[in-house]
């Protein structure tokens, strides 16, 4: 269901489709000049929701049109699944940017960055929270500021972020040892996996493990609560310190794998990424004790990452939070479903998986089908879709136009399976 809401565009009333989980706007301040917005926005109020959502979709794919703003039905990630990172403000974002407070953040004394720390410290049970730019940053701070004394080791699943994609930050940020885990059953570390790698005794040759870090999700699979905690206990037992990468750990609660309390209940830090599914543009938030972010505070100065004025964008994010965590988690679990919906096309056609869907993320095997991922980019391409291989991921902005992107999925796969028939 959507609504019509008004807002300010360069002086003039400017109403947009939005969906109902956004605040109905009779009167909203001003949207800033350089948020471009589609001319179908601008069009009379007497066009009906059909024609607007079909006019909206149109523009979307109109070369050169660039649209700050989701609207509901169409917006620059309305045909992109390469990530969730590509989910766009909506309207209540950038309203909330027209009335925070712009003070210095460094010197503690800006209330809508503070006040964003808090309400992410009390959802998730922590003391304390630490705005960050990017998840990359609150993870290395995150681990810097548990690991005290060298030597020292961080054990995490070798597929991990921090492993894979932070540019060997741990390493060059910590000089702390490395040991990546391969997990046993193929989806999540274990127990079994942990205890095995995990450097425990006083051995001299050996760098005691001083950190294991977890990410959930991880390549959209959920770590069970149940297996996390055996870990958890098994770190507390041997002196470790936990740290949770959960970027995407919103996903893993909406899917009913265990609330956000619990989850973050066993670890010492949490990251939590807004900019993915949530739809904020920028930025996550250190969550722990009130001394470990006091410390990752001062490292998050000495690494550049000290904001002066960080309002807008904290405003953004608590509105994400909010208006997709918090009040509307049916827009994630939209994301899920969709997910789903991938995965039963491509098997239904005799497609393989590299995982099974857990939340937001569907991986087709492409080596399966004969397919390489150059070509599987370029034959999305044709179809109008934005693809980096056989990652699909799904997301709320992306859910809300599902029926044309499923269509342009079904002729996509069917021309995959065609070629690979071919000699």
């Amino acid at each position: 269901m959507h609504h019509q809401s008004t807002y300010r565009f360069r002086g003039r009333p400017l109403r947009l489709l939005v969906p109902s989980c956004v605040p109905h706007h009779r009167v909203a301040p001003e949207i800033s000049p350089w948020h471009r917005v589609p001319a179908v926005a601008r069009g009379s109020s007497s066009s009906s929701s059909s024609s607007s959502s079909t006019a909206m979709r149109r523009t979307t794919e109109t070369q050169g049109e660039m649209r700050s703003a989701w609207i509901g039905v169409a917006g620059p990630g309305s045909l992109d699944l390469r990530s969730d990172v590509v989910t766009t403000p909506t309207p209540a974002m950038l309203a909330a940017v027209q009335s925070c407070s712009l003070l210095d953040d460094v010197f503690c004394e800006d209330p809508t960055t503070a006040g964003l720390e808090a309400h992410v410290a009390a959802l998730t049970g922590k003391e304390a929270g630490l705005f960050v730019l990017s998840g990359t940053m609150g993870n290395q701070l995150a681990l810097r500021s548990l690991l005290v004394q060298p030597p020292y080791g961080v054990l995490c699943d070798q597929r991990s972020h921090i492993v894979q994609y932070e540019a060997g930050g741990v390493s060059s940020l910590t000089g702390a040892s490395v040991v990546a885990v391969v997990a046993g059953n193929g989806t999540h570390l274990t127990l079994q996996d942990v205890s095995a790698h995990a450097a425990v005794d006083d051995d001299v040759h050996t760098c005691p493990t001083r950190v294991i870090s977890l990410e959930n999700t991880l390549n959209g699979l959920i770590m069970p609560l149940s297996e996390m905690r055996l870990i958890a206990g098994f770190a507390k037992q041997h002196g470790i310190r936990m740290h949770c990468d959960g970027a995407r750990l919103w996903e893993a609660v909406v899917a009913g794998a265990g609330t956000l309390t619990e989850f973050c209940s066993l670890f010492d830090t949490v990251n939590l990424c807004f900019s993915k599914g949530l739809g904020a543009p920028v930025g996550s938030v250190l969550v722990g004790s009130r001394e470990t972010v006091k410390h990752a505070r001062w490292v998050r100065k000495s690494l550049g990452g000290g904001l002066r004025q960080p309002g807008f964008v904290a405003a953004a994010a608590r509105v994400a939070v909010d208006e997709t965590f918090v009040k509307t988690p049916d827009l994630l679990r939209a994301s899920h479903d969709m997910a789903k919906r991938v995965e039963a096309l491509w098997t239904g056609m005799g497609g393989s998986l590299v995982y099974p869907v857990h939340t937001n993320m569907c991986w087709l095997d492409l080596d399966a089908a004969r397919c390489s991922q150059r070509r599987f980019i370029e034959m999305g391409a044709d179809a109008g879709l934005k693809l980096s291989g056989g990652r699909l991921v799904t997301h709320y902005q992306i859910a809300q136009n599902a029926d044309d992107v499923l269509a342009r999925l079904r002729r996509l796969f069917e021309k995959v399976f065609s070629e690979s028939q071919q000699p």
